[in-house]
């Protein structure tokens, strides 16, 4: 079947940020004579508002996810074949508004605001997604100015107290992670949760969830950021410095509790210390101590014994993306008022380079997210979130 035509009111072409292979920030190149994608059966263009930036955005385009070869540059391929093929328009979490509906579509949804659930499904299921996929990766994304997504995947969001900035901030990738290594630890009310990597998107997406299902979010964090992540709901903040007492520190601030579970974001040598905070006296746990892995931004290798996972019974949980059911689950949450945006800054489309070298380094200011808008939407969307000088 073939794809809707574009309405009157939308360019034949528009401006994109455009990956053109594996490499450094070179690789994108800023144009703007991209073709306007159109909708096909099923499917909305939507006009991008605003597109959370994240870290998978950068690894995949540095190739950085080996699954054998340590080194080897390559991207995912849970298929069997990799799906990032090159020229590909990077952006996963994209908010925006309907400009045109493909076949199958009711023309009623044209002008709704609201957030893309970023995963390319392998089905239909509700409940598992085993191939893990996404728009910037397998499909084009939302570092442009129109994407055309599945009309059941872009979540109406009218809430008029949030800015498309600050709902982009809010998007799946980070959110929809955060929330599957909770869901696949079971983590429950009353439970104590180390939360690594806690002032970036899934880490402040964590400490929300944490206190949304009744569970007890530790922070590790640098002490600096501990104000900011004390007021989004932390219990407590522990320094990730001094790993020789890192177990002591975070143990005194449980009160000598253990930490029922960890959700990792950092590897490498820290890995080890998080188990042991769960696993240094089994007589006063309830339940099985549980790591859920999504990241690895201290290390990608990390040297464990065995002998200490399977004696003391340490549950492991790699976890990707989700479900429809737990995106479904979040946009309720935002509608309903229960979590909240923590953005950084914006930054313009044509300007991504720049938001590439400050997200890398960043200092110890830095929390939430950064948003790319499209120069075309700067005025209305992205300006008074423009980091101090750079309006």
């Amino acid at each position: 079947m073939a794809s809707a035509p574009l309405p009157d009111t939308v360019p034949e072409t528009m401006a994109a940020m455009v990956l053109t292979g594996h490499g450094k920030i070179d690789k994108l190149v800023y144009r703007q004579d991209v073709p306007t994608p159109r909708p096909g059966p099923g499917e909305v263009l939507v006009q991008v508002t605003a597109t959370a930036k994240n870290n998978t955005d950068r690894k995949a385009r540095e190739g950085l996810y080996p699954t054998k070869e340590k080194g080897e540059v390559t991207s995912f391929a849970m298929g069997g074949e990799a799906t990032l093929t090159f020229p590909r328009i990077q952006g996963a979490d994209v908010a925006g508004r309907v400009v045109a509906v493909g076949e199958g579509v009711e023309a009623g949804r044209i002008g709704e605001r609201g957030l893309l659930d970023f995963n390319l499904y392998p089905d239909a299921r509700r409940d598992i997604n085993l191939m893990p996929d996404y728009y910037g990766h397998g499909a084009d994304g939302g570092f442009a100015e129109y994407v055309a997504v599945p009309s059941d995947q872009f979540h109406h969001v009218p809430n008029p107290e949030l800015a498309d900035a600050e709902l982009a901030a809010m998007g799946m990738c980070s959110y929809q992670t955060a929330y599957h290594m909770m869901t696949s630890a079971r983590v429950g009310a009353g439970e104590r949760v180390l939360v690594t990597g806690a002032s970036g998107g899934v880490g402040t997406a964590l400490i929300q969830l944490c206190r949304i299902v009744g569970a007890i979010p530790y922070a590790v964090s640098q002490p600096e950021k501990a104000d900011a992540l004390l007021s989004l709901g932390a219990e407590a903040v522990i320094d990730r410095g001094d790993l020789a007492t890192f177990v002591e520190r975070t143990l005194a601030a449980t009160g000598g509790a253990p930490i029922d579970a960890v959700m990792d974001l950092v590897g490498g040598e820290m890995t080890d210390r998080f188990i042991d905070t769960m696993i240094g006296d089994m007589k006063a746990r309830s339940t099985y101590p549980r790591l859920s892995i999504a990241g690895a931004s201290g290390g990608n290798l990390s040297e464990i014994m065995w002998t200490r996972i399977y004696l003391y019974q340490v549950q492991i949980f790699g976890v990707s993306h989700g479900t429809r059911e737990e995106a479904e689950q979040l946009v309720a949450w935002i509608r309903g008022g229960d979590l909240k945006p923590v953005l950084h800054a914006a930054f313009k489309l044509s300007e991504l380079h720049d938001a590439e070298r400050y997200f890398v380094a960043r200092d110890s200011n830095y929390l939430g997210k950064i948003v790319i808008v499209p120069d075309s939407q700067w005025n209305a969307h992205g300006a008074r979130f423009a980091l101090e000088g750079n309006a």
